[in-house]
């Protein structure tokens, strides 16, 4: 897994998993959970689902997603 989310990337994502936390705290429901992906994504700097759809905010410094196609590379 090359790195494919860069730094704005990466800090909203570390935002918006945040922001799901509290709100799933705050209303007493599982779903804030969901916040837990974004910040694992934030954290590895990695995001399967960038790949097949040819996104890779890390630019040359990410070095792709390994996946092998030209995009990414």
């Amino acid at each position: 897994m090359k790195r494919n989310i860069g730094t704005i990337d990466r800090v909203l994502r570390i935002l918006a998993g945040i922001a799901l936390i509290a709100w799933g705290i705050h209303q007493q429901n599982w779903i804030g959970a969901v916040g837990l992906l974004p910040l694992l994504t934030a954290l590895v700097g990695f995001c399967p689902a960038y790949c097949p759809l040819g996104i890779n905010t890390a630019g040359k410094r990410g070095g792709g997603c390994g996946c092998g196609h030209d995009h990414c590379e």
